[in-house]
């Protein structure tokens, strides 16, 4: 009897430290890569925020900028801009010019790490005719993203002109 009881508590001994070795809290799920996770969604928010420039549309550009109201704009000939106010203000002006116009882009490079990365795009401005013309502007823009709550947003945008249809030869 004493035998019995003694192997009994042995087995349960055993049977707990079988059964919290394999219960860690934080164990990340073997199935999900989770820095391919992290880039797939820093992405989607660059395309995302890309994609709302294009289509002029406020609301889906606005939920791409960080929540907390930080947002810095850098344009050429232009004064620097620090939030999402003034950052929405500025491309809600532009989106009322009826010129017609199209931004077309392209992600070039992305460095993205758990909190905070970068994104080189290059985006060619092109109207119709501007002063009995076509016109285009080719820019390499570069967008810093933070993670926040994680969820990734637009945080700086630093667009330089490389090319445009009016400088002179």
């Amino acid at each position: 009897m004493k035998l019995i009881k003694s192997n009994t508590y042995l087995l349960l001994v055993f049977i707990s430290f079988i059964f919290f070795s394999c219960t860690k809290k934080d164990t990340k799920n073997p199935l999900i890569n989770y820095e391919a996770q992290n880039e797939l969604l820093f992405i989607e928010t660059m395309q995302t925020h890309l994609d709302a420039v294009s289509n002029k549309d406020l609301t889906t550009l606005k939920s791409t900028l960080s929540p907390n109201g930080n947002m810095q704009l850098i344009l050429p000939k232009t004064e620097i801009t620090n939030t999402v106010d003034e950052f929405i203000k500025y491309h809600k002006n532009w989106f009322a010019i009826e010129t017609p116009w199209t931004f077309d882009t392209k992600i070039l490079d992305t460095k993205i790490g758990k909190e905070f990365g970068i994104a080189i795009t290059e985006i060619t401005y092109k109207e119709p005719d501007r002063d009995g013309k076509p016109y285009f502007n080719r820019m390499y823009v570069s967008y810093a993203l933070q993670k926040i709550d994680n969820t990734w947003y637009v945080i700086k945008d630093h667009a330089s002109s490389i090319e445009k249809s009016t400088d002179k030869p």
